[in-house]
C-alpha cells in the first residue's frame, strides 16, 4: 500500500537522523511499489502477510512466479506447515518457515531465530539463511517441520 510504503520510508529516515532517503544513506534498503520489483534480483524473499493459509499461498505463488530460481522463500508462521506451502511451489528445496515471534517496529531484537525446514530443503538454502541471520546478530537454529515428520511416520 502506498501509505504504508511512505510510512516505512519516513520511519527509516527518522531513525537514520538524516534528510536523505534510505537509498542515498547507504543502508542497502530500497523501497519499491510492486512485488515484481522487490524480488527481481533477490536471493531471499521474506513475506509479511497475515499468518493465514490463503494469504500465505497467494504470496508464495506470486514470489515463486516472479523471483529468480535462486531466490529462497521464507515465511514467518506459527501455525502453518512449511512442507505444505513448499509443495505449492516450483522450488520446495528453497522454502523455509521462520518460527520466531515478530518484534515491534523499532524494538531491539537478538538471540535465536528458529527456522523450520523440510526433508527437501537444500544445503545451499540452509547456508544462505545461516549467513543472513548471523549477519543480523541472530543465532539460527534449524529444525524439521514437525507436521512433515508426523506425516512421514504415518
Amino acid at each position: 500500500m502506498p501509505h504504508n510504503l511512505h510510512h516505512a520510508q519516513e520511519w527509516l529516515r527518522q531513525e537514520l537522523g538524516k534528510e536523505t532517503s534510505a537509498d542515498d544513506a547507504g543502508t542497502g534498503v530500497v523501497f519499491v511499489s510492486t512485488i515484481e520489483d522487490a524480488v527481481r534480483e533477490a536471493d531471499l524473499a521474506i513475506d509479511c502477510v497475515p499468518d493465514e493459509l490463503e494469504s500465505k499461498l497467494e504470496i508464495f505463488c506470486l514470489l515463486d512466479r516472479m523471483s529468480p530460481p535462486r531466490t529462497v522463500l521464507a515465511t514467518p508462521t506459527t501455525r502453518m506447515s512449511i512442507a505444505d506451502l513448499a509443495s505449492c511451489t516450483y522450488r520446495p528445496e528453497k522454502c523455509v518457515a521462520i518460527a520466531h515471534e515478530a518484534a515491534t517496529l523499532g524494538e531491539e531484537v537478538s538471540g535465536e531465530v528458529r527456522l523450520l525446514t523440510t526433508s527437501r530443503t537444500s544445503a545451499e538454502t540452509v547456508l544462505l539463511l545461516r549467513r543472513f541471520w548471523s549477519r543480523l546478530g541472530f543465532s539460527p537454529v534449524f529444525a524439521t517441520d514437525a507436521s512433515e515428520t508426523a506425516a512421514l511416520r504415518s
